[in-house]
């Protein structure tokens, strides 16, 4: 049978407290100061990643603007240059306008050179007209012949001034 003795139960109750002991000093204190260094390390590491996420917002704030800026800087870059080759489309528009009534004045100063030559060379076979009509009303012939040459004459005279471009 079980025989249960004082001094056995004192024993036993001593050894369970130098093993607890023994525990607490060997295994608890150790696993107890690793849980401790362990849980400060996730919470330096918890810091370190919220750390890293306010960097990265900050630095994603930074870009959005930079973007936004460059979008900005890019529009009024596309302005500047719009209105640039609309003020050189305009410059050049005004250069042609220029040119071509330039032009327009050196064709029309021609054709009047033209006319005016033209007047000269008829003038000039109206007077050969009418000393070939004088020649031939001196040499000789009847009234009625002198009278035909004169209105051959004239009719000569009329379809030469005709040419006149006005």
């Amino acid at each position: 049978m079980l025989d249960i003795s004082f001094w056995n139960l004192v024993f036993t109750i001593i050894n369970l407290i130098v093993l607890y002991l023994i525990l607490k000093k060997f295994l608890i204190g150790p696993v107890t100061g690793i849980m401790e260094k362990r849980s400060k390390m996730i919470e330096e590491q918890m810091a370190g990643a919220r750390d890293a996420e306010e960097q990265a917002n900050a630095l994603k704030a930074q870009y959005e603007e930079s973007l936004k800026s460059a979008k900005e800087e890019s529009r009024q870059i596309v302005e500047k240059a719009r209105n640039e080759a609309k003020l050189e489309q305009e410059k050049q528009t005004a250069l042609a306008a220029a040119q071509a009534q330039k032009i327009v004045s050196d064709a029309r100063k021609a054709a009047e050179e033209e006319r005016e030559k033209a007047l000269d060379g008829a003038k000039s076979e109206i007077a050969d007209l009418a000393v070939l009509a004088a020649k031939k009303m001196l040499s000789g012939g009847s009234e009625e012949a002198n009278r035909m040459l004169y209105d051959q004459f004239l009719t000569g005279a009329g379809e030469a001034d005709d040419t006149d471009i006005h």
